[in-house]
């Protein structure tokens, strides 16, 4: 995996809102001591820094294909991050008290991306049920981000509809698209690079042609260049209030009414 060391320190120290964060002490690969690191969880990313106040970390874990546990150690309130892998590292983690630790444990089981597969799952299905039970024989299976149709807007819309959340993104010049946001009209193709495949899903549009750019162009490339770290911190802190949001609902849904 590739990772552009850039672009990941400006998300690390940008404004958009943190899922968890605090110190904890970590245990060395080679030595078993253990150095306090403020650690700061944004998606499925912990990075960890020096200091509070450091502006650039000293690492990040991505936290997929990963489990989180408790472990016994001579230190109090540890648990573990264990990767898949005959050679893949094991880190030990150590909290300041029950409580911290519990909420770490907590929040690094949530933050990959499987997990969020499953949590839409389960809303899918629910949605599917409150439509009016199995449909076709799928029930409240998954299905595509495509097969999903809105039905024409009426007096009795319920406002939890949503669409549906992509599994696999679609990709364009190799960055993920979100272009399911709710609410937001596209507008129709003219173009005629657009169209539909043989099931009705909508193809990608076709990559531009490479050009060299003049000397203007490329400074005016390398101030975009400068902003876009913030619109990924801006689509992550929207997503991320919107997978809370969906999260929160189907919680209450299975409390049901008190």
């Amino acid at each position: 995996m590739k990772l552009n060391e850039r672009s990941l320190a400006f998300y690390a120290t940008c404004d958009s809102p943190a899922d968890n964060a605090g110190f904890l002490y970590k245990r060395g690969e080679r030595h078993t001591a253990y150095h306090r690191r403020w650690f700061v969880l944004k998606g499925n990313m912990l990075f960890y820094f020096e200091e509070r106040e450091s502006r650039e970390p000293v690492g990040v874990i991505v936290l997929e294909g990963c489990t989180v546990e408790l472990c016994d150690s001579a230190e109090e309130f540890t648990f573990a991050i264990r990767f898949g892998g005959a050679k893949s590292r094991t880190y030990v983690l150590a909290a300041e008290s029950q409580a911290a630790m519990e909420s770490w444990v907590k929040s690094l089981s949530r933050a990959s991306f499987d997990y969020l597969r499953l949590v839409v799952r389960e809303l899918e299905k629910q949605l599917e049920e409150m439509r009016g039970g199995p449909a076709g024989g799928r029930g409240g299976c998954w299905q595509p981000p495509g097969s999903w149709k809105p039905k024409p807007s009426g007096p009795e819309r319920s406002p939890e509809r949503l669409p549906a959340l992509p599994a696999v993104l679609p990709k364009e010049n190799g960055c993920a698209v979100w272009n399911n946001v709710p609410g937001v009209d596209r507008s129709p193709d003219t173009s005629g690079c657009g169209g539909h495949d043989g099931e009705g899903n909508p193809r990608p549009p076709p990559l531009p042609p490479r050009r060299r750019a003049s000397s203007s162009e490329a400074g005016s490339a390398g101030v975009a260049a400068a902003e876009s770290p913030s619109i990924f911190c801006r689509l992550h802190e929207r997503y991320g209030q919107e997978v809370a949001r969906l999260r929160q609902d189907w919680l209450d849904r299975r409390r049901g009414p008190q």
